[in-house]
């Protein structure tokens, strides 16, 4: 739909976790995906990354590389990724070692650039949500400065249920807007599977907008392939 895709404005999407390693560069992956099969152009950005390697001359990491190879405009992986440490350690952590500061005027200046070459831009954060950017600021304020409406990447393991209320009590409490939440099922065993997707679904006050089961193939997904019904009406609502 061509002309849907020209007539949207221009938005954004944040998406955080309640941990690392929970998934959500697969998540972002998956809606990328998903985006492009409505027909739309994305950008994937991830602002701050930790635990990167020199290749060719210059420290990359590899799910910025992910989200800049899966991109629908070629874009120079440092305005994917501005902020790369080679510490696998917290950022803020990492930006001491490195004797640099992760400044948010220059990460929002970038999110504006990707803004202008594509219909919408995905913005992965760092860790979890209350993650240490700096001694004062958390990546909770990069959200914050971005302006952008977040997704709450769940990770289907031992833990989760404590991890995502807690999260979602942050979320609520720092004002922005949560449309919901997406699980991903990071390892192949985790017992209770459906129950803890059902606890999930009681207790959290937003919906679940998609589920990505262990071994589920995040690129080139069709639309609708891993949302939920109602995850596809919001999301459909927000860009189309």
């Amino acid at each position: 739909m061509p002309g849907a895709a020209k007539a949207m404005a221009k938005r954004g999407l944040f998406i955080t976790g309640t941990d690392t390693s929970v998934g959500k560069t697969r998540v972002t992956l998956a809606l990328m995906g998903w985006l492009k099969n409505l027909g739309l152009t994305v950008v994937g950005m991830k602002p701050v990354a930790t635990g990167c390697f020199i290749d060719d001359g210059l420290l990359c990491n590899e799910d910025a590389l992910l989200l800049q190879k899966n991109s629908s405009v070629r874009v120079p992986y440092e305005k994917i990724n501005p902020y790369a440490f080679e510490l696998p350690v917290s950022p803020h952590i990492a930006a001491r070692a490195a004797g640099r500061t992760i400044d948010l005027a220059t990460i929002v200046r970038q999110y504006r650039e990707l803004e202008r070459l594509a219909d919408c831009v995905l913005v992965e954060g760092v860790g979890g949500w209350e993650v240490p950017l700096d001694e004062r600021r958390k990546v909770s304020d990069l959200a914050r400065a971005l302006g952008l409406p977040v997704i709450l990447v769940v990770g289907l393991r031992l833990g989760c249920l404590n991890h995502a209320f807690l999260t979602y009590a942050a979320l609520a409490r720092g004002g922005v807007e949560c449309l919901g939440w997406i699980a991903n099922q990071p390892g192949a065993e985790f017992a209770f599977l459906d129950e803890n997707i059902k606890s999930l679904e009681a207790e959290l006050p937003v919906p679940c907008l998609g589920i990505l089961p262990y071994g589920y193939r995040e690129e080139g997904v069709h639309s609708g392939a891993f949302t939920t019904a109602l995850g596809n009406e919001i999301l459909r609502g927000l860009f189309v």
